[in-house]
């Protein structure tokens, strides 16, 4: 038993040393090669994404199969896809890669789990759960995260709006139109909020290419998922469309908004008293307790006889 258990691991990790050898130097096809050289000669015309070493596309290539044997709904796809987005990853191939990483994940954890309990020769009847619990983390571990990345990056764009506002009232007051201030937030803004100079660096793309500047500023509100950007591009839609100063407007709008931050800002510090007594009462107050009453129950101890041992 124990000869077809050694026997079985060897055979599956030389499978999988194979694999992933052959997903990291496959030989590059004629026609990537040939593309490759001519986004060598071209200075960069090609798009580097065609490059046969990149994470991307090795992270790709691993997804292919997997989602090959589980094809998932268009429905799951497209909102799987805005979430990715929401979090900051625009890739085409960032909902496949998460697939992949899911079920990855579901299958390595378990297999984890058995291959523990086969080498300390415990029975199998005793990693039931244990298995089960590992699948389940595997299944929730992956979209518990990505939430927490969306909900960081919700965060930080409500927090930089008010400045983005602020900025642009400065240049529309000053004779830019909108689109030229959305381009003067994102260079002014790029290393302070980058989330926010990212998005209105795809809006401003998106109007350069011909769509029209509703639809982009839609576009823009969807990718961001934030309802204070929401409620700023219903604003600008309505303003543009009925021929109002859109300057006026985005003044008022950024005044009420840094009043919200603030009233956030305030309700933050009042639920952190709150938060605080957890701790507290868990960890400082039972140390009180010991430091201040433990002498006198000692010497309750030794006036009793002995009677109470601690």
């Amino acid at each position: 038993m124990i000869t077809i258990i050694v026997l079985s691991t060897f055979v599956s990790i030389a499978f999988i040393v194979m694999a992933v050898y052959w997903l990291l130097f496959r030989p590059v096809s004629a026609t990537a090669q040939r593309l490759h050289e001519l986004d060598d000669a071209r200075g960069g015309a090609v798009a580097a994404s065609i490059e046969p070493n990149s994470m991307e596309s090795l992270a790709a290539r691993m997804a292919e199969p997997i989602n090959r044997l589980v094809p998932p709904s268009a429905a799951d796809v497209k909102k799987l896809q805005k979430k990715l987005m929401q979090a900051g990853f625009r890739s085409p191939s960032a909902p496949a890669i998460y697939r992949a990483t899911q079920i990855g994940l579901m299958l390595i954890l378990p297999g984890m789990v058995f291959l523990g309990y086969t080498f300390s020769a415990e029975p199998m009847s005793e990693a039931i759960l244990p298995m089960i619990g590992a699948f389940a983390t595997g299944f929730l571990k992956p979209r518990f995260i990505l939430n927490r990345l969306v909900a960081k990056r919700k965060l930080r764009i409500t927090w930089g709006l008010a400045d983005a506002l602020d900025l642009m009232v400065i240049t529309m007051e000053a004779g830019l139109g909108l689109n030229a201030a959305m381009l003067k937030v994102c260079e002014e803004l790029k290393t302070v909020h980058p989330d926010i100079s990212k998005e209105f660096e795809l809006a401003n793309l998106e109007i350069r290419v011909g769509r029209e500047r509703s639809e982009a500023l839609r576009n823009l509100a969807e990718r961001s998922g934030v309802e204070d950007l929401n409620s700023l591009v219903g604003m600008l839609i309505q303003a543009d469309r009925f021929g109002t100063s859109i300057a006026r407007a985005v003044r008022v709008y950024s005044d009420s908004l840094r009043t919200k931050r603030r009233q956030r800002a305030e309700q933050a510090a009042q639920k952190a008293a709150f938060k605080l007594l957890l701790p507290l009462g868990a960890l400082l107050f039972p140390t009180m307790f010991i430091i201040i009453l433990g002498p006198a129950l000692l010497n309750i101890s030794d006036m009793l006889g002995g009677g109470l041992t601690f």
